[in-house]
């Protein structure tokens, strides 16, 4: 008896539910590697590139709502600072949505001779290009206050959230033009033009306060305005309070992700006929 009881296994160690969550998590590793090794970090012109690209196009929209077009109303900061702080979350929300958008291609091969969860493959995809803009974001944060822009760092406490709910929105809409692109092939090329116009009607490149009165309603009705705001409010200000508006984002990008990946289940089992 004593035999017997030293040798008995553990309870729940290796159930079907156990090792089919390290199965998942094992191939959610290897799918993120390979986004980021493939895409990013498998060439120095890819992994360079996907860093020098954001600081492009902040340097072009420098000179041209500067010494172009001379717009004011950044308050104390600098148009640089006051920019920087809301371009790096929407590059990583607009690329990580049309990287994910696509990923199930990718993947074709697998998909059509493996049974696995295949959302695994949308979370890799969006995982790997939050990872980057965030260490992108937090570098350009960095130098742009050992060149004396104001950032409050303390306001990070804040700002890491508002990325998390900004990566869970993005998951969910993934899941569902992900899903949708296999049986459609027009949602890539129909995505990239509307999240073009959303960037510019979204106070990222200038302040809500510049809009007309008529109009400052819609460009603040749009999520996105959300993030801006908080992060800004949060980097810029130092203002840490949490608002009612808060718990609205959070349960708008928690409802975005369950209906994403409802649809996104619903329409996997027949991925392998038309991918």
């Amino acid at each position: 008896m004593q035999s017997n009881l030293a040798t008995s296994p553990r309870p729940f160690v290796g159930t079907p539910a156990a090792s089919s969550r390290r199965r998942n998590l094992a191939l959610f590793s290897n799918f993120y590697r390979r986004e980021l090794t493939n895409r990013y970090l498998g060439s120095a012109t890819g992994f360079a590139w996907a860093l020098l690209h954001p600081l492009a196009l902040l340097a072009v929209y420098h000179f041209v709502f500067t010494q172009v077009f001379r717009t004011r109303g950044f308050g104390d900061q600098s148009f640089l600072l006051f920019v920087a702080v809301a371009l790096w979350p929407w590059l990583a929300a607009q690329e990580g949505l049309q990287r994910a958008t696509v990923s199930l291609g990718s993947y074709a091969g697998l998909i059509r001779k493996v049974a696995f969860p295949h959302e695994l493959v949308v979370y890799a995809s969006v995982a790997a290009t939050f990872t980057l803009h965030f260490v992108g974001y937090v570098a350009v944060l960095v130098v742009l206050a050992l060149f004396g822009e104001p950032v409050r760092f303390q306001g990070f406490f804040l700002a890491v959230p508002v990325w998390v709910l900004v990566a869970i929105a993005t998951t969910g809409l993934a899941l569902c033009f992900s899903a949708l692109q296999v049986f459609i092939r027009d949602v890539e090329h129909v995505l990239m033009p509307v999240l073009m116009i959303l960037m510019y009607l979204t106070p990222i490149l200038y302040p809500l306060s510049l809009v007309p009165d008529r109009l400052r309603p819609w460009v603040a009705a749009n999520p996105f305005a959300w993030v801006v705001d908080r992060l800004r409010a949060a980097l810029l200000d130092g203002q840490l309070a949490l608002h009612w508006h808060d718990l609205v984002a959070v349960a708008a990008a928690a409802a975005l992700f369950v209906l994403g990946r409802w649809m996104f289940l619903r329409l996997s089992p027949h991925f392998e006929d038309f991918v």
